[in-house]
């Protein structure tokens, strides 16, 4: 069996589903998106991406295509058609169709909505876990506008391919103070050299991070102190640990900075004990 595509009120073959050429997705990305982990068939922190959705779409003056009900069905039954049991569910919404102009269509097109899913190896994730994985730093070029997961992600895609080209598997942007707000797609953590845990906070222009912030509420249930403060490039090289979060990652440990060791070079005990309760936390609650 193939895979299976959601688009605009029917399922189709993957490589049948499409949308029209004056999308405003496609013309303009004017549209938003979400990504769930899928973990044992179940929607991952779903109540958090579902927060997020729909606070984009505010932002964004899009008004939503259906009820959460509805769309939390349309994503079941697109993880159920592609027999995904540990995987990602793809969620956008545009603003629809319309003859090509800059401002919002009046009247207001409906929404056009894509949904697709796919596995993830998980025991493949679990062993690049255990290596640790490198990241780089590129300059921040972005919008001021990050907080909003808009499918506007031209920055990110040049970040993530100068990234693999220097074989690691995030870019790190800083930013005109020098320091780290996050990756392309994903939030960065350190444990520094004094021993405390650190992130950019939200109130910067960084995304609000639905991994980031279940793992916050963890680590607060463990007794864990997180000063959400930024940290430089240098810092993180100094630093004992560090990570990155995500719902393609879960939690990723970080070994290598711009091609220079982070600690020891080795996987630490914290990003360790932080990816497992992340794990466990996220099973128990997906739904």
């Amino acid at each position: 069996m193939g895979r299976v595509a959601y688009v605009n009120g029917r399922f189709a073959p993957h490589g049948e589903a499409a949308v029209s050429v004056e999308d405003r997705g496609y013309q303009f990305a004017d549209g938003v998106y979400e990504v769930w982990a899928v973990l044992g068939g179940r929607l991952a922190d779903a109540d958090g991406h579902f927060q997020r959705l729909e606070r984009s779409l505010r932002e964004l003056k899009i008004v939503p295509p259906m009820t959460r009900a509805a769309l939390e069905v349309v994503l079941r039954e697109t993880v159920r058609r592609n027999r995904v049991r540990e995987g990602l569910v793809y969620l956008q919404v545009t603003r629809g169709v319309a003859p090509r102009d800059h401002a919002f269509p009046s009247p207001a097109p409906r929404p056009s909505v894509v949904v697709t899913a796919h596995s993830v190896d998980r025991a493949a994730a679990d062993a690049r876990a255990e290596a640790g994985a490198a990241v780089i730093t590129v300059p921040e070029t972005r919008w001021a506008r990050c907080d909003i997961k808009t499918v506007a992600l031209l920055p990110n895609v040049l970040a993530k391919q100068q990234a693999r080209a220097a074989g690691a598997v995030e870019a790190w942007f800083v930013d005109e103070l020098g320091l780290v707000t996050e990756g392309a797609s994903s939030n960065a953590w350190i444990v520094d050299k004094a021993g405390a845990l650190r992130t950019r906070d939200t109130q910067a222009n960084i995304l609000r991070g639905i991994t980031r912030g279940t793992l916050l509420r963890v680590m607060a249930r463990e007794g864990l102190k997180v000063e959400e403060r930024p940290f430089t490039p240098q810092e993180a090289l100094e630093a004992r640990e560090a990570f990155i979060t995500g719902a393609g990652t879960l939690l990723l440990p970080i070994v290598r900075v711009d091609g220079h060791t982070v600690g020891n070079g080795k996987v630490g005990p914290v990003a360790k004990q932080l990816r497992r309760l992340y794990i466990e936390e996220a099973r128990r609650t997906a739904v």
